[in-house]
């Protein structure tokens, strides 16, 4: 069940056997993909770096992974079509250009790069955070200064939406980056949440 006010979330206790530590969103990622192709499980996933970790407040401390202080959390996968061909991501869509002229961003983390882009994004909630984007070049330095801070908000030229699921079709193919990894262009985007898929340790 997705967190609710009011309603603890997570629970305290080690990595589970059968656990895989990783060190970023790209690795996390991979071990998720390679899961969903196989049509198994995905394992529990100890975070010792990426903006996942970072969003939970995880200190990147493996030894802490193994013991009874860490904390588990259920949390939320992003399932993506891009152009009709399926994918997942833990902590972030990315597309567009980095000018950040025309794109969209679907976040399950509150940071992407260390700029805090989804300051209300909640890896648990049962929702992504959605962003339409189109910045002119004039506003583009002040937007992304104010963007470290998470205060880009409210702006004009991003669309905020926070739902399960969302389409967009960006009108040209622009490149595409899930966790940090690139994996190709794409025009239509049709993304939805999967709550409460995986179990990550920190």
């Amino acid at each position: 069940m997705p967190v609710e006010k009011g309603r603890a979330w997570g629970e305290v206790g080690p990595l589970p056997t059968g656990g895989v530590v990783v060190r970023s969103d790209a690795e996390a990622r991979e071990v998720v993909e390679a899961a969903r192709r196989r049509d198994e499980p995905v394992p529990a996933l100890g975070l010792l770096g990426g903006d996942l970790c970072r969003t939970l407040g995880g200190p990147g401390d493996e030894a802490r992974l193994h013991s009874p202080g860490a904390a588990r959390f259920p949390i939320d996968l992003g399932a993506v079509l891009l152009d009709g061909h399926l994918h997942w991501f833990c902590a972030s869509l990315v597309a567009g250009d980095r000018w950040w002229r025309r794109g969209f961003w679907a976040l399950n983390a509150q940071w992407v790069d260390g700029l805090n882009l989804g300051p209300r994004a909640h890896p648990g909630d049962g929702l992504l955070d959605t962003y339409e984007v189109a910045v002119p070049l004039r506003d583009l330095p002040r937007v992304r200064r104010r963007a470290r801070l998470g205060a880009h908000l409210p702006y004009p030229g991003i669309k905020e939406r926070r739902a399960p699921a969302v389409q967009v079709d960006l009108g040209r193919r622009v490149p595409v980056v899930l966790d940090g990894t690139p994996v190709g262009k794409a025009r239509a985007i049709s993304v939805r949440v999967e709550p409460e898929a995986l179990i990550v340790v920190v």
